[in-house]
């Protein structure tokens, strides 16, 4: 596990059945699995793949309270309690990263030869160029409407001058009369030509993918879905209710914090910032379609490499973030309360 990107890790307690004892420590998850290693001597207790997972659920009893159990094939059950920030947001990102991978048809342990990898590179390279070659597609549009716009613009302005020219002609200059015919000729024909434009930019879903979303720095997580359009970005609920819709020119800044995780944030004067944190099994295939459309605006930190170029270091030593807890739901989160 520790080969591979850390996608997020929490500060929680385990319970070793063994001695009959809750052991402090940080529960640690990658896109494949699961690891639990102490505070106290940095051991790793647990660790085990997502594949072999069978159940998640959150539970208590009279002696464990805002607990998560894991249950894996072997019927071996897995207890972390006292997690922060919330039992709610922690089950939730691990919730999402499991059932992504049991619906990924491609998790299979299978021997894998040469010419499959270099088949499945030709693929996905392909499936990029398409997604850049509509992205592409639709910035012409763009440019061929601003070309229009100038071009109407510069008719406007000719049509203003011949205006003003014939306010400042004395009634008795032979060729006002003309010079008044002239420009609405002009803006009668500019409008024809322009009047295309607006039906050509309508947006189309480049990618949607599954994500696990909260807004600023709440604690408060829920499941949806991110969409990426030629046009912006919608971020929607569960339910396919929209949440917020930025358009291509309200995002401020897209800062990749790992190949998982990113946050969308769109700038104010005088109120608060809108911004909101997302994070999905699937954010790898979006970050390149992501650096195509916003490539002024994305920012990659350290921990925002590629799965392939990911560091060897601890996932528990990384800076993966953990969303603040709510007083209430960090209380709700401890044993005993």
């Amino acid at each position: 596990m520790s080969r591979e990107v850390c996608v997020h890790s929490w500060p929680c307690s385990y319970y070793l059945e063994p001695e009959k004892r809750w052991v402090p420590g940080k529960l640690s998850l990658t896109s494949h699995s699961l690891r639990f290693t102490t505070d106290k001597t940095g051991e790793a207790l647990v660790s085990f793949p997502l594949s072999s997972v069978i159940e998640i659920k959150k539970e208590a009893s009279h002696f464990v309270f805002s607990s998560i159990t894991v249950l894996e094939k072997d019927h071996l059950k897995h207890w972390f309690s006292s997690l922060q920030p919330s039992r709610n947001a922690v089950f939730t990102i691990i919730e999402h990263f499991w059932r992504e991978l049991l619906l990924s048809p491609s998790e299979a342990p299978l021997p894998v030869t040469k010419g499959k990898q270099l088949t499945g590179l030709m693929a996905c390279s392909q499936k990029r160029l398409e997604e850049t070659a509509r992205v592409l597609h639709h910035q012409g549009e763009q440019l061929d409407s601003i070309t229009k716009g100038l071009d109407k613009m510069e008719s406007d302005l000719d049509v203003a001058d011949r205006l003003l020219t014939e306010l400042e002609s004395p009634s008795w200059w032979p060729f006002s009369s003309k010079l008044w015919k002239m420009p609405a000729e002009t803006k009668s024909n500019g409008g024809t030509s322009t009047a295309s434009p607006k039906a050509l930019g309508k947006e189309g879903v480049v990618v949607r993918i599954p994500a696990v979303i909260a807004q600023g720095t709440a604690s408060h997580v829920k499941a949806g879905s991110l969409t990426i359009l030629v046009s912006g970005l919608e971020i929607h609920d569960s339910s396919s209710l929209l949440m917020h819709r930025f358009e291509r020119e309200d995002i401020d800044d897209i800062t990749v914090h790992t190949p998982y995780e990113i946050s969308i944030r769109q700038r104010f004067i005088g109120k608060p910032d809108i911004a909101y944190r997302l994070i999905s099994a699937k954010m790898p295939e979006a970050v390149p379609i992501l650096e195509v459309q916003f490539s002024k605006k994305m920012e990659l930190l350290e921990g925002g490499l590629t799965p392939g170029s990911a560091s060897t270091s601890s996932p528990a030593e990384k800076g993966c973030y953990v969303w603040q807890a709510d007083p209430e739901e960090a209380e709700e989160s401890r044993p005993g309360h």
